[in-house]
């Protein structure tokens, strides 16, 4: 336990003295949600011990609460964090937090510092987000956290993420039912949790449908355009692609375009993550799927609030259903 002698207590103080959950130490401190009285016990008598106050209106304690929320990412480009930050402001405007954003650049020393830093002013909560879904290392704070598009590896952490494998589902069932039936799908690198998870989905979806099994290689406009002369000479009665990716089905539609082949008229092609950039430039427009990343950051704002606040325990995960954005490329 650290010295806290000199320093104002905190209500994570108390959680680490009394051995619980800082929602745990919230509620047993406002007398709210249903605890052991051994538990709510315990809580007291470590915020005697260390001289913690709750605030008279019951919101948590009277000298200790920043309002403000740290957002630690490794997504420098903003590709993913960027429409999660608008989402998590949305959430947290409601409770008067703002927002420290702190990019890691996958630095390991650069996180710890970052880390240290928001330790140190005392910030309320921790979102943490990346530019993948695979999972990352937990940080084990005793500060609210939740984990944002990118979970932790730790079960027992609160997560937000959204559901890849029922979006590239949704894609193949578009192009089935807009009558392909020669499908083949296209992707990233097979150690991401994306392109797995994704080609797994599409595999169970398509069944017979699918021609070959999943192309997989680099989140690029080169890599589709390289996977498009290579299924072209096994399959040149190719009729559908599933991309894993919109810069993928860009580079796909491309090399279609270029080799005279009509898209959708012969060949229909489907992207992923709905960025705009990509999606919308694409000729013609990309049919893709919209993960929902900025609900996705609303969801993950208020359960930080449901946790800093103590209002409610929320699930340990929570999945967000992904939607469809169909466009020309698949019509």
């Amino acid at each position: 336990m650290k010295n806290l002698q000199n320093a104002v207590p905190r209500i994570v103080d108390v959680a680490e003295l009394a051995g619980v959950s800082v929602s745990t130490a919230s509620k047993a401190l406002n007398d709210t949600g249903q605890l052991r009285e051994d538990t709510r016990t315990r809580v007291k008598e470590a915020a005697a011990r260390l001289g913690f106050v709750v605030g008279a209106a019951g919101r948590g304690p009277a000298d200790t609460r920043t309002y403000t929320v740290g957002l630690l990412t490794t997504d420098s480009f903003g590709r993913f964090t960027i429409p999660l930050l608008m989402g998590v402001e949305d959430a947290l405007a409601a409770g008067r937090m703002a927002i420290i954003l702190c990019d890691t650049r996958d630095d390991v020393l650069r996180e710890r510092h970052y880390l240290a830093s928001l330790q140190e002013r005392r910030v309320d909560g921790l979102i943490i987000t990346g530019r993948t879904t695979d999972p990352r290392p937990s940080v084990g704070l005793q500060i609210p956290t939740v984990y944002a598009f990118s979970p932790s590896d730790d079960p027992e952490d609160h997560a937000v993420v959204a559901d890849e494998g029922a979006g590239a589902a949704m894609a193949a069932e578009h192009l089935l039912a807009m009558g392909s039936r020669r499908i083949a799908h296209v992707t990233g690198p097979q150690r991401h949790h994306s392109a797995d998870a994704r080609a797994v989905s599409v595999q169970e979806t398509l069944g017979d449908s699918l021609i070959t099994p999943a192309l997989f290689g680099h989140w690029s406009e080169e890599w589709g355009r390289t996977a498009v002369d290579m299924l072209l000479a096994s399959h040149p009665d190719l009729d559908g692609l599933v991309c894993g990716s919109d810069q993928i089905a860009r580079g796909v539609t491309d090399r279609l375009r270029e080799k005279g082949i009509d898209v959708p008229g012969q060949v229909r092609v489907t992207g992923f993550d709905n960025w705009e950039v990509m999606a919308l430039a694409s000729r013609p427009p990309l049919t893709t799927v919209d993960m929902g990343l900025a609900e996705l950051g609303r969801l993950a704002g208020r359960t930080l609030l449901d946790l800093v606040e103590g209002r409610t325990e929320p699930p340990r995960r929570q999945v967000l259903a992904p939607r469809l954005e169909v466009r020309a490329s698949s019509l």
